[in-house]
């Protein structure tokens, strides 16, 4: 596969902490427009794999890119918008002021019409652009960090469980935008504790387990691997194989 048809490279990742391998030769490709859903129990090395990705930490081992242009190079994030697991505002802030914040990092112009159309597709209340960060519920503030992602206009997004903390109608309306991305073409790489969000959005997906990549390939893949009747059931199959590999002398 030519490079330039691939947005995101992994080969022969790792990741060590205190001698400890928390990624052990992960190679992945995630190609251009394709959603791809990244699985795993906590603890499996799934958000430090995006750590490495976005280059906040360093690897002791093999290569990352981003649309073709090494990881560590800023340019290569210029491309990408990110949400992080744990999603905190700086507190002082109004909902207005954090949206231009994110939007002018971004290099995209902030307008008010397209930040209301978003709250709303979000179930955002419009008040909350006057509202300092510090008085948001947790699912508010997931809300906000959501809609400064969405309106970056970028053509990867980076999303480490997004949906957390949203209430079900929440979740609803965000796989709804979700799917307007696909349908745009961009790329979406998240990961998920929601198998059934994965069966339903992605064109592929992955499963990390004790910082080894188990498995790669479509939601139905790994159901039929395993003879398995829903996603759920196969993920367990997976990681159940991959431990009694371990085991075996």
């Amino acid at each position: 596969m030519d490079m330039s048809d691939i947005a995101l490279h992994f080969a022969g990742v790792e990741k060590r902490y205190a001698g400890a391998p928390a990624l052990a030769d992960f190679s992945l490709d995630v190609r251009p427009g394709e959603f791809f859903g990244l699985v795993g129990v906590n603890g499996a090395g799934k958000t430090t794999l995006i750590k490495c990705l976005l280059d906040f930490c360093d690897v002791d081992g093999g290569a990352i890119e981003i649309f073709a242009v090494p990881h560590r190079a800023t340019a290569a994030r210029a491309r990408l918008a990110y949400l992080p697991e744990r999603f905190n505002p700086p507190f002082y802030l109004t909902g207005r002021d954090f949206i231009r914040y994110m939007l002018e990092l971004y290099r995209t112009s902030y307008d008010e019409a397209r930040v209301a159309r978003m709250f709303g597709a979000l179930d955002l209340e419009l008040s909350a652009l006057e509202r300092p960060a510090r008085t948001f519920s947790k699912g508010m503030t997931q809300k906000l960090g959501l809609a400064a992602c969405l309106l970056s206009g970028k053509d990867l997004y980076v999303l480490d469980e997004p949906a957390g903390g949203l209430d079900p109608k929440a979740r609803a309306l965000l796989k709804l935008e979700l799917k307007a991305l696909q349908r745009a073409g961009r790329t979406v790489f998240f990961t998920s504790h929601a198998l059934a969000d994965v069966a339903e959005l992605c064109d592929r997906m992955a499963v990390l387990h004790a910082g080894r990549l188990r498995f790669a390939g479509t939601p139905r893949e790994l159901a039929g691997r395993y003879g398995a009747s829903d996603l759920e059931q196969a993920f367990l199959a997976c990681i159940a194989a991959d431990a009694a590999t371990a085991a075996t002398p």
